[in-house]
């Protein structure tokens, strides 16, 4: 299918300025610090209430699996229709609202509502909005601005550990994570609060293209294979940063020396959002999207290897690197593929998938460490569904894109 390419049109600096600082704090907190915060609690969860890890990492996959398919195309369409606003504020306040209800949800059913809150906030607030949002502010380096954009993930997972450990140290989890939850509110609520969601300047963006119809999009087989792609690597990935900590403490590393690791994971992402975003203005995307697959496969065996002085810290910094391209070069190769005015809608459908599969399949390594005391299986399934992601894409045609 030929790509379609928005006409250049001229925006003014200071508006572009402000939705890449709007799209950061919003991924910083929305993803950042829930997506990336609430694995830091789950050891404290497992001894306090004598839950298994694969309850803790279960309250995800619930909460993904009820809302993502209820809503994720549906808040597709709103944002095509009405623009990102409204749901990047409803967004902030169901996220943090989720993690306030988590720090004392101590039976399941609570803990699970509160799941699904938090999922909800992040299918409205989160990666959807804010790649919408990019794609219509930018036309030329859409890659390097997508980039910048998502460094607020990489920051914010970098800090929330550190922030957690010390709350936790000084306040208990409990309230720690209620600080993050209002944290989370009072960091994202107010910057889309001031967005300029102008219907004029969405018809600017996008008068030079043609809105591709959905029945066009899902009649065409591009894009199952890069449904199936992404949801290969981000169930990978998602399996080991829901994991990570608990392995870690296993290896009878200490509390703070555990966020260390995890913050040292997603610092290392930072360099990998933007080498991936360069890299995807300079090169065709498909090879970015393969070269960033293969480092995520490359890079768990690590795990799996007899110990060796910085060990850890060589695969945080490789893992990270893939981690920090993932899900930034998803939106990328959709708008190459199907065209900016349809990018709510198609990630919305993308979204589902991938939000099943980094649900779903780091309950399953839960459940093959309950029944085996080992992640080995595990970890083993992940190098295999990160490197049949790499395959799957490579089957995806050469897409034109704006330099």
């Amino acid at each position: 299918m030929d790509t379609l390419i928005t006409k250049p049109v001229d925006t003014p600096r200071s508006s572009q300025t402000y939705i890449l600082i709007t799209a950061f704090m919003a991924l910083f907190a929305i993803v950042g610090f829930a997506l990336y915060g609430l694995p830091f609690f789950y050891d404290f969860m497992t001894k306090e209430y004598g839950w298994s890890r694969a309850v803790v990492t279960s309250g995800n996959a619930v909460g993904k699996l009820l809302v993502a398919p209820l809503f994720g195309f549906f808040a597709g369409w709103l944002i095509d229709r009405y623009g990102p606003r409204s749901l990047m504020m409803t967004g902030a306040f169901f996220t943090g609202t989720a993690l306030i209800g988590l720090s004392f949800a101590d039976s399941l059913p609570m803990f699970y509502l509160f799941y699904v809150f938090n999922a909800l906030g992040y299918v409205f607030g989160g990666p959807l909005p804010c790649q919408v949002l990019i794609s219509r502010w930018f036309d030329k380096n859409r890659g390097k601005a997508m980039g910048i954009a998502y460094l607020g993930i990489g920051t914010g997972g970098a800090l929330v550990p550190l922030i957690s450990a010390g709350l936790e140290k000084n306040l208990g989890w409990h309230l720690a994570l209620t600080g993050l939850g209002v944290l989370v509110i009072l960091i994202a609520f107010p910057m889309a609060f001031f967005i300029k969601d102008s219907k004029k300047e969405q018809k600017i963006k996008t008068k030079a293209e043609p809105m591709v119809p959905i029945k066009t999009i899902l009649r065409n087989p591009n894009f199952y294979l890069l449904a199936l792609g992404s949801m290969c690597s981000i169930g990978a990935v998602g399996g080991i940063m829901q994991h990570i900590k608990l392995y870690l403490r296993d290896l009878d590393f200490s509390q703070s020396e555990a966020a260390q690791v995890m913050s040292f994971v997603l610092f290392a992402s930072l360099a990998g959002r933007v080498i991936m975003g360069f890299l995807a203005d300079l090169i065709n995307r498909k090879y970015v999207m393969i070269l960033i697959y293969l480092i995520v496969a490359c890079s768990i065996p690590l795990l799996l290897l007899p110990d060796f002085q910085g060990r850890i810290y060589i695969f945080a910094v490789i893992f990270g690197i893939g981690l920090g391209g993932d899900y930034m070069i998803i939106p990328l190769m959709a708008g190459d593929l199907f065209g900016v005015r349809a990018l709510g809608r198609t990630m919305g459908i993308i979204l589902v998938a991938d939000g099943i599969a980094e649900a779903t399949f780091p309950m399953l390594v839960g459940g093959l460490y309950d029944a085996s005391k080992s992640y080995t299986y595990g970890f083993l399934v992940l190098i295999g569904l990160a490197t049949l992601g790499a395959v799957i894409v490579s089957f995806l045609p050469k897409t034109r894109q704006i330099a």
